[in-house]
């Protein structure tokens, strides 16, 4: 789902097919998201992916946590609460130095999140988007519509966050262009 640089945003491509009118927003930033992380990390070493430059957060970890967080948002959209399995992918989000996946399987599982989250988006009905919610043991309020955005807003700030280290990356093995 890479973007060629002839086709216009995702947001310029019309509906993301079967996601309602009001959601279609936070399709079209997930779209991109998923776009602009692709093209963030052509060229990265196998090396830089855990990089902390500067003591910023590694790609490794933003691409990771955008597919966690993307799903416990998701799930406390649902109305449901985080299972075991989404608890202990929180914790491995920043993973000890021997357990670290690699770029080729963050890629996969953030591509993942984005087809399941559109598929989830396409499945809400928009008579649902101001039911209440309800986040963390806490229990904080929110709504469907509230998750959703979230979600979407959140992404879109860890792929700027991916973008930029990618290219501090890049500069410091003097390439301009990555």
């Amino acid at each position: 789902m890479a973007m060629t640089d002839t086709q216009p945003e995702p947001w310029l491509r019309g509906p993301v097919r079967g996601v309602p009118a009001l959601l279609q927003p936070a399709a079209h930033a997930f779209v991109m998201a998923q776009e602009d992380v692709e093209r963030a990390v052509q060229g990265l070493h196998p090396d830089e992916l855990w990089a902390e430059p500067g003591g910023a957060a590694s790609v490794g970890f933003h691409i990771a946590h955008l597919s966690g967080a993307t799903d416990r948002l998701l799930t406390y959209a649902q109305g449901e609460r985080l299972n075991d399995g989404q608890k202990a992918k929180l914790r491995a989000e920043r993973p000890d130095p021997g357990a670290r996946p690699t770029l080729e399987q963050l890629l996969a599982d953030w591509r993942a999140t984005v087809a399941v989250t559109l598929r989830q988006l396409s499945e809400m009905p928009e008579d649902s988007l101001l039911t209440p919610r309800f986040v963390g043991r806490a229990q904080l309020p929110s709504t469907v519509l509230g998750l959703v955005f979230h979600a979407a807003e959140h992404a879109s700030r860890h792929t700027g966050q991916i973008v930029t280290t990618c290219k501090i990356l890049a500069g410091q093995r003097g390439v301009t262009d990555p």
